[in-house]
């Protein structure tokens, strides 16, 4: 579902279930002009991040119906290869947890619960196809979707690119806006009418860190039927290419979490 799937994305990332030091703001100042998808999308594959690890802190904040919440979340990453995340609130581990292309882990302490499989058994309980390459995605503010140029259009819409499928698939319709400086994501949207579910992604302005565009800010509104999610991310700071570790061990006597839908 598309809600879950919000969750698992960030929420399961920085465990909230139930501007950066040496850098500059890319605000943009460039005119889109008319390019073909393929020059567009070449040039938004080539702004996807140039590192080797990152290090990140990183603010995030989650508000429903029910309640809003501020977590302080420590991010590291190795591209293509491995995503780390601790979630604490005042100096306390609220939860960990490692994601590799093969596999996801997390546990929280509050609830001494753990999660432990692949992405195919939470592919299975979204009812939609989860990775970690469209788990990185989002974090580094590339497109999720699979632009295949055969299949997608671009326009110029408010001097950003529009980039859509020239027939929208059944019950989900989707796009994304780039930006014609950094040619990264300022929007993108997915909607199922028939299940009255709608997501959006919009991110504030990019920083420039050695010679790469990161998100500053990141805004996710997921709504299904008449639940309403909002999640911010800021991030306070990023380290590229500093040495890393990835330290993760699941504690004795935690009970594993059983997925249903």
């Amino acid at each position: 579902m598309l809600k879950k799937g919000i969750y698992i994305v960030f929420i399961c990332l920085a465990f909230i279930l139930n501007s950066c030091k040496g850098t500059k703001s890319v605000i943009g100042g460039e005119t889109a002009t008319s390019l073909s998808i393929q020059k567009v999308m070449s040039l938004h594959q080539g702004a996807s991040p140039n590192f080797n690890t990152l290090a990140s802190r990183v603010q995030v904040v989650y508000e429903d119906e029910d309640k809003q919440q501020s977590i302080t979340v420590s991010l590291r990453m190795e591209k293509d290869k491995t995503i780390w995340i601790k979630a604490s609130v005042l100096g306390i581990t609220l939860a960990k947890a490692i994601i590799t292309p093969d596999r996801v882990s997390y546990y929280e302490t509050v609830s001494n619960t753990y999660f432990d499989g692949d992405f195919s058994l939470l592919s299975d309980w979204l009812s939609t196809h989860l990775d970690f390459e469209k788990t990185q995605s989002i974090l580094l503010g590339q497109s999720i979707f699979n632009l295949d140029d055969s299949n997608y259009k671009v326009d110029v819409v408010n001097n950003l690119y529009k980039i859509q499928p020239k027939k929208q698939p059944f019950n989900f319709i989707h796009s994304l806006f780039l930006n014609p400086t950094s040619y990264k994501v300022v929007s993108g949207s997915v909607s199922q009418p028939n299940d009255n579910r709608l997501l959006s992604i919009r991110y504030g302005d990019y920083q420039f860190v050695e010679g790469s565009y990161y998100p500053s800010d990141i805004l996710i509104d997921a709504s299904e039927k008449d639940e309403k999610t909002k999640i911010s991310v800021t991030y306070k700071n990023i380290d590229v290419n500093a040495p890393v570790s990835f330290p993760f061990e699941i504690p004795q006597g935690y009970e594993q979490i059983q997925l249903s839908k």
